[in-house]
């Protein structure tokens, strides 16, 4: 074969190499799934009073508890975790609590109280308020895990906080897992169009699951919806 024609036979190949490639891209870059896209109207979850007891919520600094001791009114009141891990209690001064479930720091203020001032004290102890709620990150993602948010946080932060999307991610498909009204539910997202300005960056709330589509993702995706007991898929207005 002279060397001109070898020469055009391999940039054919090379161009039909590209093209090949390019509509794979393509099609890995794309919508889909069971998932709603367009959701005008994804609620906010449940209260943090209502989460499982084996989902049980752990304080951080800035979290506002309730405390009550039973019957007795000048020790019951609301207590802030200071940025050192303590809420200040009347009697018995500084408890620690960060990090602690709020039956744990119920069972740690009875057992001060009933040392030196009361008979089997009967504390309870509830969250009012959260600056530190978790959301999970997980799928195409360069840093996938648990990540504490304080105050409005968007999905754009949230992917960030992950270290940002891997390089076989699909940003047009990112789920988002919430538990509205007593019910698992869904939407979907489209991360490119709100890096463009195309589409709102949505709200992200503590306890909420993000799943990045992508090569890497297929398995995390198959385990949230195999793990999570998905009551409905959240269904455009």
């Amino acid at each position: 074969m002279p060397i001109a024609s070898a020469y055009r036979t391999l940039l054919a190949l090379g161009a039909l190499c590209l093209a090949a490639l390019l509509m794979l891209g393509g099609c890995a870059d794309t919508r889909g799934g069971s998932i709603p896209y367009g959701v005008a109207k994804f609620n906010a979850p449940d209260p943090i009073a209502a989460i499982a007891a084996e989902n049980a919520y752990r304080t951080g600094p800035g979290d506002t508890l309730a405390v009550a001791v039973m019957r007795v009114p000048d020790l019951s009141g609301d207590a802030v975790i200071d940025p050192s891990g303590d809420i200040t209690m009347p009697l018995i001064g500084k408890v620690p609590a960060i990090g602690k479930t709020t039956d744990q720091i119920a069972s740690e203020i009875s057992g001060r109280l009933s040392a030196k001032y009361l008979q089997n004290p009967e504390v309870r102890v509830a969250l009012k308020s959260s600056s530190s709620q978790r959301i999970t990150v997980d799928g195409s993602v360069n840093g996938p895990g648990i990540y504490s948010i304080a105050g409005s946080t968007t999905l754009l932060q949230a992917i960030a906080l992950a270290k940002g999307t891997t390089s076989d991610a699909n940003s047009r498909k990112v789920a988002v897992f919430r538990t509205i009204a007593g019910q698992r539910q869904a939407a979907a997202f489209d991360l490119t169009d709100i890096r463009r300005g195309k589409a709102a960056d949505p709200e992200i709330f503590g306890n909420d699951i993000i799943v990045v589509d992508g090569s890497a993702s297929k398995a995390a995706l198959k385990n949230v919806l195999q793990t999570i007991p998905l009551i409905s898929i959240f269904r455009p207005f």
